[in-house]
């Protein structure tokens, strides 16, 4: 009699019911939480979910496309004010909160999104990012558009736009350097929410139309 031999599995998603597309994507974004971007390979995340590694590519392909999901998802996390939703000013105030959400959910979120993403070798990658940060800058330039110079100044959006990522980034990335500017039982949280309300107000104060400013 013949031995029978066990039929090639066909190729398509690895067999593990155990663990989906979203699980993975969470895994992936604890790991960008805790480590800086370089250190979180496919391997890793694989592990940490506990399935093999070709489950993970089967979901997202290679490492760039899963980092790219990565930060896409970061940003969902924190959602655009609706166009028309709130006027003007305080649509501008959600989107400072909103870069302010963005940047403390990682301490490495400028070498996620520079190192890891911008200087990526997929120019798809490359150009997702891209259409990502002109969103905002629109976002920002459409809400100037609206107000029509009555409450806010208009001011270059893409300049605002990378003028509030440079000033959150560096709050979330030198937080050592900031522990040192404060008493030693600092809540390190609550700072970041009294931060994040200064630059609130200078920024919005910055912007204002102020009265009598064209006489």
């Amino acid at each position: 009699m013949g031995v029978t031999k066990p039929a090639k599995r066909r190729k398509g998603r690895p067999v593990d019911e155990r663990v989906g597309k979203d699980a993975l994507l969470e895994t992936a974004k604890r790991l960008i939480r805790e480590m800086p971007p370089a250190r979180v390979t496919i391997s890793l995340i694989a592990r940490e979910a506990g399935v093999d590694p070709a489950l993970v590519r089967y979901y997202f392909g290679d490492r760039g496309k899963l980092l790219m999901a990565v930060a896409e998802s970061m940003l969902r996390d924190s959602p655009r004010s609706a166009a028309g939703e709130r006027e003007p000013v305080a649509a501008i105030e959600h989107n400072i909160r909103r870069a302010a959400h963005f940047t403390s959910s990682t301490q490495h979120i400028h070498r996620l999104m520079v190192d890891e993403l911008a200087d990526a070798k997929s120019a798809g990658i490359s150009e997702r990012l891209g259409t990502l940060n002109r969103g905002a800058v629109n976002d920002l330039a459409g809400l100037m558009a609206r107000d029509d110079g009555k409450t806010i100044r208009a001011v270059n959006p893409a300049f605002f736009h990378v003028a509030l990522l440079g000033l959150f980034d560096f709050f979330a990335s030198a937080e050592p350097m900031v522990r040192q500017l404060f008493p030693e039982d600092t809540d390190m949280k609550a700072l970041a929410a009294e931060y994040e309300d200064f630059v609130s107000d200078l920024v919005l104060n910055g912007i204002r139309v102020r009265e009598g400013a064209g006489d």
